[in-house]
């Protein structure tokens, strides 16, 4: 049987920030990164109208060949990943996988905090999900979870304007928010793939003695754990340390913004999804 690479999906470029990571933890496998940039941005959506464009972007990779997706989108993992892992991945093709970027962040966040009190800033549909929140507590039941949507950093980045001192306006504003939720919060999450493209601004108006925690690592490391205990999933992957790149827009306007995601510059192509119809699987 040939070797196959792992599907890495965003709905944008934010998971750009954690494949970096990924392909700098494990640089020998080969990856396959798509951005539904034509549709982006996911966050404000509906959970059917994620779970539908989640699943076809799956469905899409599963035809590439990948035996092992994951969702580099907070969003994405929030609102479609348990759908389609309980009910779609079994019809569809049971013997692959799909992961997300929640729990391997809720499995070890608690770690980080002696004060038990944690906060979690994310987009709309992450935060109105609930997602966080329920599986921190699975893992850390004695730990409250202080929760801030931040609707305007996702614009201020793809737009460039991350660096700007005109960002320092909402940057501060959701940071007041979440110190108002409880003094006693002494870790942050940033579960949203973009932000750590805001990290030096966002330490600008913290307290040192908060950690501020990004995906990206927890993630990598998460997915090395998990191909070393899954080896009928590892066995199936080339290792020729190639990467594609593809959206569902324009290539050229993907390139521009993904290099500054990625940490370098990358070459995309562009494809179209197949509609997949309710009750299709």
């Amino acid at each position: 049987m040939s070797k196959v690479p792992i599907g890495i999906f965003d709905s944008g470029y934010g998971g750009l920030t954690v494949f970096r990571s990924i392909r700098q933890r494990l640089p020998q496998y080969d990856y396959i990164y798509l951005g539904d940039n034509a549709r982006a941005p996911y966050g404000n959506r509906s959970f059917e109208t994620i779970h539908q464009y989640t699943l076809e972007s799956v469905a899409w990779f599963f035809k590439q060949g990948c035996p092992l997706v994951i969702l580099a989108c907070n969003t994405a993992s929030a609102k479609a990943l348990r759908t389609i892992q309980q009910i779609d991945l079994p019809k569809l093709a049971p013997d692959h996988r799909v992961l997300g970027v929640i729990r391997p962040s809720a499995e070890v966040i608690g770690n980080y905090s002696a004060s038990k009190h944690i906060g979690v800033l994310g987009t709309k549909g992450t935060i109105v999900s609930q997602s966080y929140l329920i599986e921190i507590n699975k893992f850390f039941p004695d730990t409250i979870v202080h929760q801030v949507a931040c609707p305007m950093w996702v614009p201020l980045i793809e737009n460039k304007e991350y660096q700007s001192e005109g960002a320092d306006f909402f940057v501060k504003k959701y940071l007041d928010e979440l110190l108002l939720l409880s003094p006693k919060i002494d870790t942050l999450l940033l579960a949203c793939t973009h932000y750590p493209l805001l990290l030096e601004k966002i330490k600008k108006f913290l307290p040192n003695s908060i950690k501020i925690l990004s995906q990206g690592e927890i993630v990598a490391n998460s997915l090395d754990s998990y191909l070393s205990r899954h080896v009928e999933i590892e066995k199936k992957l080339s290792q020729q340390g190639q990467t594609q790149f593809f959206t569902t827009d324009d290539p050229l306007d993907f390139e521009e913004h993904a290099s500054f995601f990625f940490g370098q510059p990358v070459k995309a192509k562009q494809i179209e999804l197949e509609s997949i119809g309710k009750g299709r699987f």
